[in-house]
């Protein structure tokens, strides 16, 4: 049952965290491009046109360091514009040179009269074509320069912000997903409905063996619970099918330069590692350079990334989209935060499985693909019996490449002292143009006569097994019976159980 609700709501912990100030930067030089990564296109023009929006949107999602970039683009462009002139000027006399040799070569001499102030002989006319094309090497490579400085500016922008978001505000609340639970009360609730505890005693959760396999943050799903989570994979997958999304199965490991057009960066605004790199020597396609380094690999945080990464280099037909895709993929995040009691148990862990929906659209066709989306997580979050809510998130909540966002959160018996018990299942955002621009994604339109333009892309979390699972084991348990209530919409991939009991 869905409820209808705007509402602002009370300042949390989660909220004030990301309101500190974002050091958010291109981590590739440009020149440091490797030679496979697609060369981006930028509409620097808009920038220049409208460096005060492009402030404010930096201002309003924190984004400090990138605040004065639209200003020193323009300042920029104005010094290139300056050297375009003064190389027209030295091309004009570089080939009235190459006339007056010319000249010189056909004809035994030229008369003083004729060239005006021009050198009367071969020589000087050499001399002087030399000297202008060396001035004209020295100022087209100024001006490359200049185009590497403007773009890496424009590539550090985050995009612009959608009218439906909050500016520096809070969540806003959207509606509802089934009713709050009511459960009855116990002495041993505390205890009991806490994933990290039932996952102990029932022999479902290890994480003690993974601290000594891999580290902190890692973890074993055992029994039932590694049962749930293919359950719950092939039932996210089912219903995103269901609402026309394509089933395609994505590679974990990406190009750093592919996640970082995408709007990933090593590193958050407070300057820890968020990302997993891999480089390897020997790993370059045989047409490139010998002596070029291997282009640096990452563990894709989302599958989000190399579903984004499938069009790059690519024009499409207008007739293909809107092209929606949904896979499952084992994530990686480096930096899973702080330890506490937020990030003991699955709530917070450096790997994981994800269930990932994403879309091309044109442009101006954003919103569909966004609701269906939303459809498809509200479906399946309605139907395995959580109680979530759906937030539109605040401008400083934003990740680079979208416009807009929304949260769905679940109610967490077990985080009833933080946040009141919510925590974060699902997003999905509207990212325009932003990532296709960057990955030379194109559309061609059968009216556009051969032109083409950029579409836009949308993503969304369809299901975030690890929290999911939480939540599941959480809000399942029954105290009466002391067993796990499993939903029945999992129980064909289940094999026949219905209900997790202490049998071992």
């Amino acid at each position: 049952m869905i409820q209808s609700y705007a509402i602002p709501l009370p300042r949390s912990p989660r909220t004030l965290a990301v309101t500190a100030k974002r050091s958010f930067s291109s981590t590739v030089k440009l020149r440091d491009r490797p030679s496979i990564a697609p060369k981006p296109s930028l509409n620097i023009k808009h920038i220049r046109e409208n460096p005060d929006l492009y402030s404010q949107t930096c201002i309003d999602r924190n984004y400090a360091q990138q605040q004065k970039h639209p200003q020193k683009i323009v300042k920029l462009f104005d010094e290139w514009k300056e050297l375009q002139r003064n190389t027209r000027t030295v091309r004009q006399r570089k080939n009235d040179v190459r006339t007056k040799l010319s000249h010189a070569k056909t004809f035994s001499g030229i008369e003083a009269s004729e060239v005006s102030a021009a050198p009367a002989n071969e020589d000087e006319l050499l001399q002087e074509a030399r000297r202008l094309k060396s001035d004209l090497e020295i100022t087209e490579s100024q001006e490359d320069v200049l185009n590497e400085r403007i773009e890496s500016l424009a590539t550090d922008l985050p995009n612009l912000t959608s009218k439906e978001t909050p500016i520096r505000a809070e969540p806003r609340v959207l509606g509802y997903i089934n009713e709050h639970p009511n459960f009855p009360k116990s002495s041993h609730d505390h205890t009991w409905r806490n994933h990290v505890h039932i996952g102990s005693e029932f022999d479902l959760l290890d994480f003690a063996s993974a601290g000594t396999t891999t580290g902190w943050g890692w973890y074993y799903l055992k029994n039932e619970a590694a049962l749930l989570e293919q359950a719950l994979i092939h039932y996210a997958i089912g219903v995103a099918m269901k609402h026309g999304f394509s089933a395609v199965s994505p590679p974990s490991i990406v190009y750093s330069h592919i996640a970082n057009a995408c709007g990933f960066q090593p590193r958050d605004q407070g300057g820890e590692q968020q990302t997993y790199t891999i480089s390897q020597k020997g790993d370059i396609p045989s047409t490139s350079n010998e002596h070029e380094r291997a282009p640096e690999k990452t563990l894709a945080g989302t599958a989000e990334i190399p579903f984004a990464g499938m069009k790059a280099n690519t024009t499409m037909n207008e007739q293909e989209l809107p092209l929606q895709i949904v896979g499952a993929s084992r994530c990686y995040r480096a930096e899973a935060g702080a330890r506490g009691v937020e990030t003991k148990g699955l709530y917070r862990v450096h790997e994981f499985t994800k269930v990932e929906m994403f879309a091309w659209t044109m442009k101006d066709k954003e919103q569909a693909a966004f609701d269906s989306m939303l459809a498809v997580q509200k479906e399946i979050l309605g139907s395995l019996g959580l109680h979530c809510r759906i937030l539109e998130m605040p401008s400083t909540d934003l990740g680079a490449s979208a416009i807009r966002k929304l949260d769905i959160e679940a109610f967490f018996p077990s985080r009833r002292e933080k946040n009141d018990g919510w925590g974060e299942v699902t997003s999905a955002s509207i990212c325009t143009d932003y990532q296709t621009r960057r990955l030379n994604t194109r559309v061609k339109s059968p009216s556009s006569s051969g032109k083409t333009d950029f579409p836009s892309t949308v993503n969304g979390t369809a299901l975030a097994i690890p929290r999911v699972l939480a939540a599941l084991l959480e809000n399942g348990w029954n105290e009466q019976e002391k067993q796990i209530n499993l939903p029945s919409v999992l129980h064909p991939w289940m094999h026949g159980i219905q209900t997790i009991k202490k049998s071992r």
